[in-house]
């Protein structure tokens, strides 16, 4: 199968490079999302919810998935890639908190990621076949963590702390966002 000319380079966009951690004080003036309110298990409840979303996005035609809006604008099918190791990456997180006194978290390049995973190529199926449960996964945990379990920290390699709470309601913004950016409303 061909691809578009803008996926011809190894699918690389431009680096994001904003630091996205102010949607734990205000919201998102995008897709709205407002998470500041939200604790671990609401987070696992909307992680679940969004699940069968993903799924049905990702029974659409490939090629249509494929599709970019824009050169620079991921394609829903990287959208969703990108949304299965976001699980993996937070529920990661998330264990090493539960785990260790304050951890640093391993560096993760996001745009990297999507490079090296070519995600652009990657089958629709396998990618819902693995996003359900990852994000089942990562609900689960979320589900299990305890109140006093709530303030345990863990550190981004660029400096950003996290407790429990916020790690999910960034991780929830995250998904959130990227259900606006592939047209689906949260409802």
């Amino acid at each position: 199968m061909s691809y578009p000319a803008c996926m011809d380079d190894a699918s690389r966009i431009a680096k994001d490079s904003k630091d996205w951690t102010w949607v734990l004080e205000r919201p998102c003036p995008d897709c709205g999302a407002d998470v500041r309110r939200l604790g671990p298990t609401d987070v696992a409840a909307a992680v679940r919810a969004s699940l069968p979303q993903w799924t049905t996005l990702l029974e659409r035609p490939a090629e249509e998935l494929r599709r970019r809006p824009a050169p620079a604008t991921w394609s829903p099918l990287e959208y969703a890639a990108h949304v299965r190791d976001v699980f993996g990456v937070m529920h990661e997180r998330l264990r090493l908190m539960l785990d260790r006194q304050d951890p640093p978290f391993p560096d993760w390049d996001q745009d990297e990621a999507a490079v090296q995973g070519a995600y652009h190529r990657q089958d629709p199926a396998e990618v819902a076949a693995a996003l359900d449960p990852a994000g089942r996964r990562f609900a689960a945990v979320l589900e299990a963590v305890d109140a006093e379990q709530h303030s345990r920290r863990g550190l981004r390699g660029d400096g950003s702390e996290f407790t429990v709470v916020t790690l999910a309601q960034y991780a929830w913004h995250d998904i959130a966002h990227h259900l606006w950016d592939v047209g689906i409303d949260r409802g």
